[in-house]
């Protein structure tokens, strides 16, 4: 078998981050790990926090609304609003921090998800464009890339653990 292909790159002058990451897993089930808050909350965080949806309505106009939450029971809270879908294959949303209430704290950031099948290696695409270069760099200061990039390799024993 291949080596699952990992490419995380920043490109300050966009604003933009650009993740490319494959799975051994078929994009149905790679596309559920993404939009199901049941699969999403055990691997969307990185350890030792846990996601914990309260609202997800996946549907244009839809929103997810929920909490990274520390051992020490710190809530850290995100909104993501849906504003594209195309079933499968892409969606798209826009993602703030917020408090409790769903009060954003703006700016945030344009997400695009595109997933492709590859002969049952399906590769997810993600570009996350930032409203503004502050938004990026206190992203990346509070480790990003490398928490982004656990909770991937989660995502990937979680899929190997459902086929």
């Amino acid at each position: 078998m291949k080596d699952l292909q990992f490419n995380f790159t920043v490109d300050k002058t966009n604003k933009t981050v650009f993740v490319e990451r494959e799975f051994n897993a078929p994009s149905a089930l790679v596309w559920d790990a993404f939009t199901n808050a049941e699969i999403l909350d055990q691997w969307w965080a990185p350890k030792p926090f846990e996601s914990k949806t309260k609202i997800m309505d996946f549907k244009e106009g839809g929103r997810r609304f929920y909490a990274m939450v520390s051992p020490e029971g710190q809530e850290y809270w995100q909104l993501q609003q849906y504003t594209a879908i195309t079933p499968k294959t892409n969606f798209k949303y826009y993602s703030v921090f917020a408090d409790k209430d769903e009060n954003p704290d703006m700016p945030g950031s344009d997400w695009d998800v595109t997933f492709s099948d590859l002969n049952g290696i399906t590769k997810v695409l993600i570009v996350i464009k930032n409203d503004s270069l502050e938004r990026m760099q206190r992203m990346i200061e509070m480790g990003f890339k490398e928490g982004f990039t656990m909770t991937l390799n989660y995502l990937e024993t979680l899929l190997t653990n459902m086929k």
